[in-house]
């Protein structure tokens, strides 16, 4: 053996001694976890931190530190999430879908798709259908991505509503009964409330569509069709906590109180979306009781929970309150992308029997919905008490 090829060897060997040492340490594969964990940052100082983490190591390295990180409690980690994806796609392109992971709700595959639109406009729809039939993880995964594809359209309009919205109607196909243009709506009214895309565009429109003397608009606009005002009050929440003096960064129980009282204005002739008024609650409750962190949602403990049904208790209207945790249920399991540990829970803890039998009802549509095709849709049905869990064994697809 010469000198050169024993040096070789044990280099080699020492390698595979300090990777089989190290290789599980979090600390020494992702040092960057410690560094972040020592910080208290604005959400702001983190999109600069990450930027130029998933610039210099690759968006894919970001990702997994942004999974690991202790971060300022109350940063939005799906938002966060979307800077690395915007990188990814910068470093990718359309293959970047392939990277994602369902992780922070689908933000990179949102990243993608928005990229796509961006600098194709409608050209790319047909190449964002198949991205979005290959982003990662169950039959929710594709409709998400056309509510993130929806961001980016409005921004694409500059935050034209009305003409972002006909965009959106062309993503519609009626093998999926155009959910795709309704969650593209959906995508649409979250971006013009927060106006992340396209800050400067976003500011000069705004005020055509929020005043005080019409909290609702746009979802009740003349030009919102039927079909798509739920949609659009599901994810115009945000906005009614604002119109009642709420501060997004902090909301209040007082706040949320208030901002109920204004699914109150909405008809009861117009019972979807009044419904989809007081939904919209459940899905920001759940986000809200966990400080913003969705990187495990489905583990929610109990205290969580009880937060959560007890916020939505404050809609002081019976059905109101219902369709709030039914939302909030939805939420937690996440077209069954979620551990479901969380969701069983939800049901277990309501004291309430008729709104535990609803939440049950609710889980048991859920897992044979989302995960008809899953191995584990039996052992999840088996979880459920009688009867609902005869039901759900009974109606598994063979």
């Amino acid at each position: 053996m010469t000198p050169k090829t024993f040096l070789f060897l044990s280099l080699t060997i020492i390698g595979v001694l300090l990777w089989l040492f190290f290789g599980g340490n979090i600390s020494t594969q992702y040092p960057e976890v410690a560094e972040l964990s020592e910080q208290d940052a604005t959400f702001d100082e983190y999109t600069e931190y990450f930027e130029a983490l998933a610039e210099e190591r690759g968006a894919e390295y970001a990702f997994e530190v942004l999974r690991r990180a202790q971060l300022t409690p109350g940063t939005d980690l799906h938002l966060l999430a979307h800077v690395v994806g915007d990188i990814l796609y910068k470093q990718e392109g359309i293959d970047g879908i392939h990277t994602c992971t369902p992780d922070f709700r689908n933000a990179c595959s949102h990243s993608v798709v928005v990229g796509l639109f961006s600098e194709r406009g409608i050209e790319a729809l047909d190449d964002i259908a198949q991205a979005c039939n290959e982003a990662p993880g169950g039959s929710g995964a594709y409709t998400m991505c056309f509510h993130g594809l929806g961001h980016g359209i409005l921004a694409y309009a500059n935050y034209d509503f009305e003409q972002a919205m006909s965009l959106c109607e062309k993503t519609g196909t009626p093998v999926r009964n155009h959910r795709e243009y309704i969650e593209c709506v959906g995508g649409m009214t979250m971006e013009m409330i927060s106006g992340v895309h396209d800050r400067n565009a976003w500011e000069l429109a705004r005020d055509d569509y929020f005043n005080e003397d019409n909290p609702l608009a746009p979802c009740n606009l003349p030009f919102v069709p039927e079909e798509t005002r739920p949609i659009c009050y599901t994810y115009l929440t945000p906005h009614l906590f604002q119109v009642v003096g709420g501060n997004l960064g902090n909301p209040t129980t007082d706040i949320y109180e208030k901002a109920f009282s204004l699914c109150d204005r909405i008809s009861e002739e117009e019972q979807q979306a009044r419904d989809a008024c007081y939904g919209g609650f459940g899905k920001e409750f759940v986000v809200l009781a966990e400080g913003r962190d969705v990187r495990d949602i489905g583990s929610s403990g109990e205290d969580t929970l009880r937060q959560v049904r007890y916020w939505c208790s404050l809609a002081d209207d019976e059905r109101g309150e219902i369709v709030c945790n039914g939302t909030a249920l939805s939420s937690l399991f996440w077209g069954g992308e979620n551990i479901p540990d969380a969701s069983f829970l939800f049901c277990e803890i309501e004291d309430d029997q008729k709104l535990q039998t609803i939440c049950y009802q609710d889980l048991t549509q859920m897992i044979l919905f989302f995960l008809a095709d899953s191995r584990h849709v039996e052992e999840l049905c088996r979880r459920l008490p009688e009867p609902h869990r005869n039901f759900c064994i009974s109606n598994i697809k063979t």
